[in-house]
């Protein structure tokens, strides 16, 4: 192994002299050079090959090709590049070779292969390393693309690119991809050979390939004829109404009237497809298409008020037609309210949210949006309706609605009809949704009544688990906030918070011990007796964390 390591660095010397002799790098760093080279030699001699040796190998000489470069540059010298550049990259070149036919599986690998192949202008190499590498990853269709690409747009070699796409498809036959990809290059083919024959300029092309018109309406036609069946077949010929000019003859549109009248005339086009479609295909996902469309161009920004009216009462129809048939999806339903709202339509809300939760009565969102629609028409059912909801519904997602009955009821009705609200509220929903209720619960008595209605409900509460810590935390910020804040009160607090977080919240137990400290009717002495109990009822990573914040409050105050 030595005599071969010795031989690959006398292969080195030339190209090292040459760096030497015109000035790119001195003595001492040819030196280092060539102790480097020999350790990263004896690493890939080695019986045991290591992937990661060669990896290192090859980044070595990139980086050194790369200050080569940097270094000619500066100095303003790029002769004998043949002697020094040339020799390394054909060097690297081999150790990919080694490497790539040693760890055939690694796709990064050979890609660095390419990268280094297009970098240092080893074109004539590239071909055969992608045939190589294609021969192993054959069932890899984006290696294909990137061989053909290659061979296409670096080469210039529309044949070759040719051969590739077609070998390429008799192994992935039924990949979308490839045809695409395939495609374009003929079409970029065809743009070739036109150039060829015409001048740029005079053939006005644009980057839509406007050549391939008859190819597109070949296409299009057979989209028509043969996937009548596919409801994104005909979206995409609606669609494409969109795209087409109006006719040679005609005079192009110049005002802001004319240009909204023109886009108008596109969009009834295009509904004219999706009315034939839904004839055709009368499916939930054909109006679903339809309606998607309707909404997209009404979502646009105009300036004119006749394309906005029109975009509205279209997409108006459409939904309407769509609920007859009963062929409208739920989601499509609350789009459909919504919209209707926005616009003041309440009465039209009203019958369609009616139908809606006709039709899906187990559904959460639709009885939200009857009831908004309910309250804002300032109707007197909405009680009434909030119950009729809770008998369709099951009790597990009905957490949204209490808290839409709760919030409805603080602003239309009295403070006794809403706690009467949350008391149902509390009996009927259970685990953890319950957290949320009763924090509300807590937040709307100190809100509507004060603190003692607040400490009232927190009373008949505080046995009903489970909590959350923030509701004991709200009682404590609101007995703080008093001007007569009791620390008896706030012991309570603190000492029925600890009984339920009191293994894994330090916070808390710090926060009881400040309260200690700096109220005016606290008892520091008590500090002591909290800091041990805490120490006895933290858990693993909590007791740490309270010991350190413990510790750095008692350096800050002495």
């Amino acid at each position: 192994m030595a005599e071969i390591i010795q031989e690959r660095i006398e292969d080195r010397l030339p190209e090292l002299e040459q760096l030497e002799r015109i000035g790119l790098f001195s003595r001492a760093e040819i030196k280092a050079i060539i102790k480097k080279a020999s350790d990263l030699e004896y690493r890939i001699q080695r019986r045991a090959l290591f992937k990661e040796d060669f990896i290192n190998y090859v980044q070595y000489e990139i980086n050194l090709l790369e200050l080569i470069q940097r270094r000619r540059a500066r100095i303003g010298y790029s002769f004998k590049k043949d002697e020094i550049e040339n020799s390394i990259v054909h060097r690297v070149q081999g150790v990919f070779r080694r490497a790539s036919a040693k760890w055939k599986d690694d796709v990064q690998l050979w890609l660095s292969y390419v990268v280094f192949c297009k970098k240092w202008a080893a074109k004539a190499q590239l071909s055969k390393v992608f045939s190589a590498m294609l021969a192993i990853h054959s069932n890899k269709p984006a290696l294909w693309i990137m061989a053909a690409k290659w061979e296409m747009e670096d080469r210039l070699s529309s044949e070759s690119a040719r051969q590739l796409f077609l070998r390429a498809l008799r192994f992935h036959p039924e990949c979308p991809k490839l045809y695409q990809e395939y495609f374009r290059m003929e079409l970029m083919h065809a743009e070739k050979l036109r150039k060829e024959k015409q001048e740029f300029e005079k053939a006005k092309m644009d980057v839509l390939f406007d050549f391939a018109k008859d190819l597109q309406k070949e296409i299009y036609d057979d989209l028509q004829a043969l996937h009548t069946d596919d409801p994104l077949t005909w979206d995409y010929v609606a669609r494409r109404e969109l795209e087409i000019e109006s006719q040679s003859g005609e005079e192009q549109p110049t005002t802001k009237q004319a240009k909204a009248v023109e886009v108008c005339r596109k969009e009834e086009r295009c509904c004219a497809v999706y009315e034939e479609a839904v004839k055709t295909l009368p499916t939930e996902a054909m109006w679903k298409c339809y309606i998607n469309f309707c909404l997209e161009r009404f979502a646009k920004k105009t300036n004119s008020q006749f394309l906005r009216e029109k975009r509205l009462e279209r997409t108006m129809i459409a939904f309407r037609k769509a609920h007859e048939l009963k062929l409208l999806l739920e989601f499509q339903y609350k789009q459909w309210i919504e919209l209707l709202l926005h616009h003041d339509f309440i009465k039209e809300a009203l019958e369609v949210v009616v139908a809606g939760t006709e039709l899906f009565r187990d559904s959460v969102t639709m009885w939200q949006m009857k009831l908004q629609v309910l309250i804002d028409s300032k109707s007197p059912d909405v009680a009434a309706l909030f119950e009729e909801a809770f008998v369709h519904l099951k009790p597990q997602v009905c957490l949204p609605l209490w808290i839409s009955w709760a919030e409805w009821s603080e602003g239309a009705q009295s403070q006794e009809d809403t706690e009467a609200v949350f008391k149902k509220a509390i009996l009927a929903v259970r685990g953890s949704d319950s957290v949320t209720l009763k924090n509300k619960y807590l937040d709307w008595a100190y809100r509507s009544a004060g603190y003692k209605k607040a400490r009232a409900v927190f009373k008949s509460l505080q046995e009903s688990r489970p909590f959350s810590v923030d509701f004991f935390r709200k009682i404590i910020q609101f007995e703080k906030e008093q001007e007569s804040c009791k620390m008896a009160n706030l012991r309570e607090y603190y000492e029925r918070a600890l009984r339920e977080f009191g293994s894994v919240d330090s916070d808390l137990w710090m926060d009881y011990i400040k309260e200690e400290l700096n109220h005016p009717l606290g008892k520091p002495e008590n500090c002591g007796q909290i800091y041990w109990r805490a120490m006895k009822m933290l858990q693993g990573e909590s007791a740490e964390v309270f010991v350190a914040k413990h510790a750095m409050h008692q350096a800050g105050h002495l």
